[in-house]
């Protein structure tokens, strides 16, 4: 299957990802609460620096070493945590969905609630990883700033069926990333064109955010323009998040041997195919 017909199908399977998420429309209300805690969250470790420095930001530009990185292993694991439990409680209400019961919004917090333990151990595990990465790049060259860039984006793609494993087999953190690999290794073969698809719709609403803020800036006000410009684009990333989540939830019970409702079977056999 060549690159094009990938990207092809790709396309569709993030076109019925938004269908799903158009037909429960409700379960936009995760990536937003999601986002907003993210924002508390920051608000809240922005304030603890704060009271560190006694109030002077002159003090945060020399940090106490060990302070500054138990507090950005302390940023890294919370902000795992709050990212994966919304995200699994999006793919719970998404799998209600194809097996053709009920969805609410109740029924995805209630069920990341049930998984509290799995999600935080997988939080301080990846939240480490994450945090000594970050350690890394500060403290390296500009080559080893390229390393760990390229650690991430292996490290992303590895990580691609973590949350729904954690969610529906009895793993841990360890076992819960081979499995990962291993699904990827199967189904994914030589190709990640499908990734494409939402960067394409990203792509595409930034330039129409963009140009439309433009418009806005010139015929109202420049302000005006900003503010329209930023909020479209804040939709944007909301719904796309919520559809790529989703996207991950249809393809791991293809993979798993579920049925997948609402999802055209061919498009999704096709790209995520085994090696050779």
């Amino acid at each position: 299957m060549g690159i094009f017909d990938r990207l092809s199908a790709g396309w569709q399977i993030g076109l019925n990802s938004f269908k799903v998420l158009k037909a429960n429309r409700q379960l936009i209300i995760f990536p937003i609460l999601s986002g907003i805690s993210l924002v508390l969250i920051m608000g809240s470790f922005l304030t603890v620096i704060l009271g560190f420095a006694g109030w002077n930001t002159d003090n945060i530009a020399k940090p106490d070493t060990f302070g500054k990185y138990a507090l950005l292993f302390g940023y890294y694991i919370v902000n795992y945590f709050v990212v994966v439990f919304f995200n699994m409680a999006l793919i719970h209400c998404s799998s209600l969905y194809f097996k053709g019961e009920e969805v609410t919004v109740r029924k995805g917090i209630d069920f990341s609630m049930s998984r509290i333990g799995v999600i935080f151990a997988w939080a301080v595990f990846a939240g480490s990883i994450g945090a000594i990465l970050k350690i890394i790049q500060e403290n390296v060259g500009v080559l080893g700033k390229i390393i760990t860039g390229l650690i991430g984006i292996v490290w992303g793609i590895g990580t691609f069926f973590v949350i729904p494993v954690i969610a529906y087999e009895n793993l841990g953190p360890v076992d819960a990333l081979k499995r990962s690999v291993s699904m990827m290794k199967e189904k994914w073969g030589e190709s990640i064109g499908a990734g494409f698809s939402f960067g394409l719709i990203q792509l595409v609403g930034f330039l129409a955010a963009a140009i439309g803020g433009l418009v806005i800036g010139f015929l109202v006000h420049p302000i005006a323009g900003i503010v329209i410009a930023i909020l479209f684009i804040l939709i944007l990333q909301t719904v796309v998040s919520a559809a790529r989540t989703i996207f991950v939830s249809s393809v791991y019970h293809n993979i798993t041997g579920d049925p997948v409702e609402n999802y055209n079977q061919q498009f999704i056999d096709n790209l995520f195919v085994s090696k050779k």
